[in-house]
């Protein structure tokens, strides 16, 4: 079964269950909160994120530019490559947008409710990651883009339950490594869930990867092989970490907030 979607790019992978804040300053996103916050408080108010492979986010500017130049923000295919399925990885996250904040034009959030953006001062949000999906076509009609999507299913696969054990022990070893043995940790510090398809999303985003690896866990086809896949990366990592001199201590669970 298809949906059709707002679709907002990132240069970065949101993984289900984990929680995504957005600064949002660009005329096309602007407009897709105002969307999202015609739909009831009650119900979800839902977007696609896909990882940018060709382009940027954040539309380049037009200064300088002849005056007849699309303004930068205001073309919803603006700052990505000219075949718009090429310049996005084609698994995405579904996000629910559980707050929504209109800032004022000096800067402040003055509430969650709609006056028609008239400042442009943009929005803050924050967003929950859901469901994974297939992204299938991609429609530029709009004042921001759209897409028909195939959500994916999770499914555990065979022996995730042991692998994720592993990989919870290979972790704790990979932050000791990383922060150093006197630093406090996330894996010893926090109580950490025992479900393999939380832990195998949780370890994904909380380990240091590019964009490209952290894809290719989000698309797994099972709980199972993203686990299998992650205690093979966190052990190599491990490894080299442990032939290094020294290392400065690392937040790993701090995200910067997307700037669009």
């Amino acid at each position: 079964m298809t949906t059709a979607l707002p679709l907002f790019p990132l240069n970065s992978v949101l993984f289900p269950g984990l929680v995504l804040p957005l600064n949002i300053f660009e005329p096309r996103y602007r407009a897709l909160m105002r969307d999202l916050l015609t739909v009831p408080e009650d119900e979800p108010r839902r977007f696609g994120v896909v990882a940018v492979r060709d382009g940027s986010e954040v539309a380049p500017t037009a200064a300088g530019s002849p005056e007849d130049v699309t303004p930068p923000g205001t073309d919803p295919a603006g700052g990505f490559g000219p075949d718009l399925m090429a310049s996005f990885y084609t698994v995405g996250c579904v996000a629910d947008a559980t707050t929504i904040r209109r800032r004022s034009a000096g800067g402040g959030a003055v509430g969650t409710e709609d006056d028609g953006d008239d400042d442009g001062a943009g929005y803050e949000a924050l967003a929950t990651g859901t469901t994974r999906f297939r992204l299938l076509s991609v429609d530029t009609s709009g004042p921001y883009l759209t897409a028909e999507v195939e959500e994916l299913p999770e499914e555990e696969g065979e022996g995730a339950g042991a692998l994720s054990a592993g990989v919870l022990r290979a972790f704790r070893t990979y932050q000791k490594r990383l922060a150093g043995a006197r630093e406090r940790t996330l894996a010893a510090d926090q109580e950490l869930p025992d479900n393999p398809s939380v832990v195998s999303y949780l370890v994904a985003a909380a380990t240091v990867l590019d964009t490209p690896a952290r894809q290719r866990l989000l698309q797994a086809p099972d709980t199972a092989s993203r686990l299998a896949e992650e205690l093979r990366m966190l052990r190599r990592e491990s490894a080299v970490i442990g032939r290094l001199p020294s290392l400065p201590a690392v937040e790993l669970t701090r995200h910067p907030t997307s700037p669009n």
